[in-house]
Formats: C-alpha cells, structure tokens, sequence
C-alpha cells in the first residue's frame, strides 16, 4: 500500500512511514484518549521552523520543554495553555478560532503499563488536514489528509508514568493537496476523530478481507495479513451461524488467502443481516459483524443480489446535526441516517470525503446502502505527481477501513471535475487502483454534463467509459432556468449503463415563506424538487437519486447576511432539525417508488 513517505514533504523533512492502518479497532483492547487536550495556536508554526525556517519538531514544541531555571527563557508552556476536546473541530469550541486556517499544537498526558510482549499503538481516527505526531520528544511520523484512519506504533516509547503525547494539526489549504484551496464546505481543523491507544500481541491480526467473490452469493473470498515477528501462523476463519469454517496457513510475509463456501441469507435494506465472524490466529484473535451481498450492473440496471434496485438517496456531509461542526459521535450518526430513513432512504452519499467508521457501520446494521468517496474535488492538480500520490493514498485508506461493509456499494473518485487529458489519465489510474483494491464493488464518479441542444442535457463525459454508475449532479431550476425549465428537458447519455443523480436541488431558509417564484423561500426549494421529480420519471436510465441535500452545512462561500449567513442552505432540513417543505415532496416521490418498478 502507498503510504504518507510517497507524498508532500509539506513541513520540510523525511517523513516517517506510518505502519498500515490497523483493522477493526472497536474489537481491539483499548483505552481512548479522547476528551480535553491542551492546545497552543500557532499561526506562525514558531513551534515548528526556527528563524531560518528549517523544522525540528523534537526542537521546538514538540519536546514539551520546561525551564530549569527562574531565568531560562522558554516562550511557550502547553500547561498553562487553553483546552479543545477532542474529538472535534476547533472552529467550533471558540468563536475567535472559527475561520482559523493554520497550525494548532496538541498535548495529551497519560500513564500507561504495558505488559511484557505487547505492543502499544496510537489510532487517530482523522486529523485534519496534515498531521505531524510526537511522543515523549520523539517524532513518530506525519498523516496527510483530513478523513482517514492512521497510526503509529509507540511500543518501545511508552513508559508507565509520565507520557505526553504531542500532535501539530495542520489544516492551511494548498493548491496542490486533495481537496485544493476552492471547496464548497467549512475546513473544520484538528483532531476530528477518535484518538486511542491500541494493546495487541506481539504478533497480531493487523489487516483482514471477508466478503463475497465477485459474482457469488455462497462464495467467501477474502484474506488474511499478520504483523509482528510470528508470521507464518494457522488461521481460522469461522461463521458459526452459517455453520462455515475454513483453517489456512500465512506464509513468510505473514499473508495468507482465504476461501470457503457458505449458505448465507444476503444483506439488502430489507434484511439487513451481519454475520459474526471470527478469526483465530496463534496469538490473536478478532472478531467483526459482517454482511454478505453482491452488487454489479447489467446495462443501466443496478443490480443487488442479482435484482434490480433503484437508489433512493439523499447526500449528506460529515456535518453535526443541532451543533453544527464536524459530525463525529454515535448520536450524529444515528440522528443524519435516522432523517434520511424517514425521507424512505435506502441509500446516502456521503460527500466529499470518508465520513467517521459509525456511519458506514451503522449502515450495515440500519440496511442503507453507500456511496463513499475521496476529496478530489472540483479541480486539483492533474498533472503534480505528489497531488496523485496524496489522493491515491486517500482511496486506498478509504478502501482498507471500509472494505467489510457490506453497506458500502461504490467508491468515488471525484466530483464535479473539469474534461481534460491530464484529469482523465488522473482518474484513470485512481480508478485502476480503486479495483486492484477492490473488485466486488461498483466505481462512480460525480459528472457533469453539457447541452447538447436548448432542451436536451447530455452525458458524454470520457470518464463514463471506465466506471461502472454514472453520477451526475446538475441544477435546473437553481443555478439552470427557473423550475419549470425542468418540465421540458430530455436526457440523453453516450454509455449504456446507470445514472444515479447524485446532486439536484435549491436552496431555502427554513421558516421563510413567499411565492414559488421568491428565491431562497421554502416555496421555491419546493417547487424546484416538484419539477425535478417529474423531469426525473422522464429519464429511462436513471437507477438512483441522492439530492442535494439532507441538512444545511457551514460553508464560507454562502455570505448572504440574513439568508446564508455562512450555511448552504440547500439542505431539506435545517442544521437545527427542522424539515422544509420540499423534504415532505421527497418524501413522498421516495414512498410511491417502495412497490414500483426499479425505475421512477
């Protein structure tokens, strides 16, 4: 796997190689180092670069220096320093940090034993967006990218009094990183995720793969990869439920493929069933909840355990609901999938960027399926080696933490990004990597289209050629004509294969009534949805809809006083719960297609 060592030296230096991220941490034994961190802003990274700008973290404030002496000049001092908790953003927990792009320290102490032939490792959840991580004055190594799981191990570190353990959190846009410095959401800095202390043997089951082989629905394929100094082990694999065992040997890399047969009732919306599932090495042990399904496409027909399905979706951003902020907790996830199962959901998209674990693990148990993807948004830099090794790192992260979830059925790779050569071979390679790491699920990508006459959108983006769902996002009666320009448009697309909508909409201030012509009015969002759905039933190839979207979000675009106010109001229900009108037209579309055919 492309590790972090490949990408940016964004702070000057080598980077250290974080180890793979470790699987399913919630089986593991450990301890969370979540709740008050002291913080220093640092706006000038003077804790980062001397006067020469030349970095040392384990020289400035990463060595946590205390003066010996009543004359010793130290300028900076973590203990008398305010606190953030973590996890969370810190745009929201202080007003003056709310616009805050830059650099933050963090400062966690903690006690730790750890028995005779274990190995300890930090998790970080996320951090967003560059990471640069040090324990007891070491330097363990940097994360870049905002949205996805990392850790160092801190075996040989750790003591059993005294640790602190220091994080420079870095979130300052850049051109050249993934996303880029143009987006359409807030950049909420710092430890946004989880942060946990792991304990695991010596040698311990890092790594696993359990789902069904590509056009099977009795066939387990997977495998299985060790770490430590045992690597050539016996492994069992077992289903106790499905009465399904199978015993496999690692070899010298400490990998080993797994197969076996299975009678299995499949995962749907329907029969959202997981199975628990264990494996058994010589030293440890894990064990997981997983779903088994298949999903392909047969011409523009989406296909779940070999049936037809329409996607009746809606996107969503990692975006607290009622507190607004980076969505992060078990009561966010259950609040945003709950409204979208009351919408008559059986899917979501989850824009522009892996969400927190909870979400696609409380998918599987809720029966609602998923469209992941990565931030390559808008336009990046296509033809900077470094940008692709970032968003190829991102994907392949993206796809090690979710690859069990039987809730997930496609990855995306981009959104909304410009036709181009260099984009193309861009996402070309992105989308080979996406399948050599996975080959059961679907790839998409969000598209755009043109006019191909003054009534008639068409679909002939290149990119279609290579995925498997096309995604569209497209706005008439928004940023496109009034609402009834809709009653006219036909589509047409250059690929035999299916669209899922993947944004449509208009924006409303929730509580603000006028005619159906007055912008921003409820009135009008709803209007625009109700000239939307009919447009839709009119496209033939059309297998999915995830509108945009389910709850306003923060974004520093949207400057309207008294209507924006720093929110996109595009959301069916405001970011304090309340339903517009237009959620009750989706509502209702989304309930007559429950028993209709798999086409609006």
């Amino acid at each position: 796997m492309l590790r972090v060592i490949a990408l940016l030296a964004l702070a000057g230096g080598a980077l250290a190689q974080p180890p793979a991220p470790i699987q399913n941490i919630a089986a593991r034994k450990t301890v969370s180092l979540n709740g008050p961190w002291q913080t220093i802003v640092d706006p000038f990274e003077v804790g980062y670069y001397d006067y020469r700008w030349q970095p040392d973290v384990e020289a400035g404030f990463g060595a946590n220096r205390k003066p010996r002496s009543k004359s010793e000049l130290v300028e900076y001092d973590f203990d008398r320093s305010p606190r953030l908790q973590v996890p969370g953003d810190w745009n929201t927990q202080r007003p003056e940090l709310m616009f805050y792009e830059g650099a933050i320290w963090y400062k966690r102490d903690f006690d730790y034993s750890l028995p005779p032939g274990r190995r300890l490792f930090v998790h970080f959840g996320a951090a967003n967006y560059h990471a640069v991580v040090v324990l007891n004055g070491k330097k363990l190594g940097e994360h870049v990218g905002g949205f996805t799981p990392f850790n160092f191990e801190i075996t040989h570190l750790v003591r059993e009094k005294g640790n602190f353990l220091i994080v420079l959190v870095n979130n300052a846009r850049k051109m050249e990183a993934v996303p880029t410095v143009n987006t359409d959401w807030w950049n909420y800095g710092g430890l946004t995720r989880d942060v946990q202390l792991v304990e695991l043997p010596e040698t311990f089951i890092e790594d696993y793969s359990v789902q069904l082989e590509k056009g099977s629905r009795s066939r387990i394929g997977g495998w299985v990869r060790l770490n430590g100094p045992r690597l050539q082990q016996n492994i069992k694999l077992a289903i106790p439920e499905a009465g399904a065992a199978v015993g496999v040997q690692t070899d010298a890399k400490g990998y080993a493929a797994i197969g076996l047969d299975a009678k299995l009732s499949l995962w749907s919306p329907e029969n959202p069933k997981l199975y628990d599932v264990a494996l058994e090495a010589e030293t440890d042990r894990v064990r997981d909840s997983i779903g088994f399904r298949t999903i392909e496409t047969s011409g523009a027909n989406i296909l779940l355990n070999g049936k037809p399905i329409f996607l009746r979706g809606i996107t969503m951003h990692a975006e607290a609901p009622y507190r607004t902020g980076r969505a992060w907790s078990d009561a966010d996830a259950s609040t945003l999938l709950g409204w979208a199962r009351e919408l008559n959901c059986n899917f979501v998209r989850l824009a522009h960027y892996p969400h927190d674990e909870r979400m696609t693990r409380l998918a599987d148990r809720m029966g609602i399926l998923v469209w992941s993807e990565i931030p390559v948004y808008w336009t990046i830099r296509w033809e900077n080696p470094e940008t692709y090794a970032n968003a190829e790192n991102q994907l392949t992260e993206m796809i090690a933490r979710d690859k069990n979830r039987a809730s997930v059925i496609l990855w995306s790779v981009a959104n909304e990004t410009p036709i181009g050569e260099a984009r193309m071979r861009f996402l070309t390679r992105l989308v080979e990597r996406a399948r050599r790491e996975d080959s059961t699920r679907l790839i998409t990508a969000a598209l755009q289209v043109h006019e191909a006459g003054a009534d008639t959108q068409m679909l002939d983006d290149p990119l279609g050629k290579i995925l498997d769902v096309l995604g569209c996002n497209e706005y008439v009666g928004w940023y496109v004509g009034l609402p009834e320009r809709a009653d006219h448009i036909l589509w047409k697309s250059a690929f035999d294969k299916p669209l899922i909508m993947s944004e449509f909409g208009g924006g409303a201030l929730q509580g603000y009534h006028g005619d159906d012509l007055t912008i921003f009015t409820e009135e009008y969002q709803r209007s625009v949805y109700e000239h939307q759905i009919g447009m839709l039933k009119r496209i033939p190839f059309l297998r999915g809809t995830s509108p945009w979207i389910l709850m306003d979000f923060r974004s520093p675009r949207r400057t309207l006083p008294g209507i924006q106010d720093y929110f996109n109001r595009k959301g069916l229900i405001s970011e304090r719960g309340q339903k517009k009108a237009a959620f009750f037209v989706m509502q209702q579309f989304y309930e007559s297609l429950k028993t209709a055919e798999p086409r609006p």
